[in-house]
């Protein structure tokens, strides 16, 4: 018998549609840029990053397609409640990075749409 090793893929990001993680769970893992929440989700409410490493960076976008304002959180986050996280405003779109996004990079992406490479968008 052979056995096989399997690694775990961080980050992961957790997102639910009622506030204080309760609702619908989507899941996702790895480099993920996500261009419109609500399109995708509909309505989501609290979400939890996870990654061992306090590089890993969470972008929220206050905008689809990784436009207007933003904000940015490393390693590990909960947010339980969403509404007006991003100076008064919701985010509709977001990235999650296995490492640590400069502001710079951030920039480049809300200002092309285009995220680096090793990234899956939906």
């Amino acid at each position: 018998m052979i056995a096989q090793i399997s690694q775990a893929v961080y980050p992961r990001l957790f997102l639910y549609t009622d506030e204080n993680y309760r609702g619908r769970r989507f899941v996702w893992r790895g480099n993920v840029g996500i261009r419109n929440l609500e399109r995708r989700y509909d309505d989501i409410e609290s979400l939890r990053f996870f990654s061992p490493s306090a590089n890993a960076t969470l972008v929220l976008f206050s905008q689809p397609n990784f436009r207007g304002r933003f904000r940015v959180f490393r390693g590990t986050t909960n947010i339980r409640d969403l509404d007006d996280i991003i100076r008064g405003e919701d985010p509709d779109s977001l990235i999650i990075s296995r490492s640590r996004l400069t502001l710079e990079q951030i920039r480049r992406i809300r200002r092309t749409g285009v995220l680096p490479s090793g990234f899956r968008t939906v």
